[in-house]
């Protein structure tokens, strides 16, 4: 069986990194080759969530291989079609409203736009306080556009944050074992 060449980049959604690099771990167990990016926010920015360079080196370390953290390095990503599948975990309200309106300006944007010239699927697992008010419309945007889909995605703390949403990151693997069948996982909206 071949081997499934993933993309994975990551977005400045801090709080969520543990159990994005968790995720990451179950798919190389699975067998999934993963390739890493990350936004320039992700790769620098120390937070009250853990140092930048912890969290590149971890990543770099469950690759076995060196993160793709700038425009350049990520512009060859189609033209070389180094992906079957790229995953954008956890994609922020910011990179979610860059997809959707077609602006490239981060390493993680630019290996969308790159990836995409194959016609190939990008899977967005959300996390974002703003899903359910300004950030709505450019989730509905990229429902409708063509080789998007999403990681199923729920409210995270109705309570407090009622428009904030998150993927449920252990559902990474079956999102992209449908994207790549050229169909969305269903149900999108959970309510557990």
């Amino acid at each position: 069986m071949k081997q499934v060449k993933v993309g994975f980049a990551l977005c400045g959604s801090f709080c969520t990194f543990q159990a994005v690099i968790q995720q990451m771990e179950t798919l190389i167990a699975e067998g999934y080759e993963l390739f890493p990016i990350m936004s320039d926010n992700a790769y620098r920015l120390d937070t009250r969530f853990g140092k930048a360079e912890d969290f590149v080196a971890t990543v770099e370390t469950i690759c076995s291989r060196r993160i793709i953290h700038t425009i350049p390095q990520a512009e060859p990503i189609g033209p070389q079609k180094m992906f079957d599948v790229l995953v954008v975990a956890p994609c922020t309200g910011n990179t979610l409203a860059k997809l959707a309106n077609s602006i490239v300006d981060t390493p993680v944007t630019m290996a969308v736009k790159s990836h995409l010239r194959n016609g190939r699927p990008v899977v967005i697992a959300v996390s974002t306080n703003d899903a359910l008010s300004g950030c709505a419309q450019n989730i509905g945007k990229l429902l409708n556009k063509k080789h998007f889909y999403f990681v199923p995605m729920r409210q995270d703390n109705c309570e407090k944050k009622p428009a904030s949403i998150v993927a449920d990151f252990t559902r990474i693997g079956p999102a992209v074992d449908a994207a790549l069948e050229g169909r969305q996982l269903q149900p999108l909206l959970c309510t557990q």
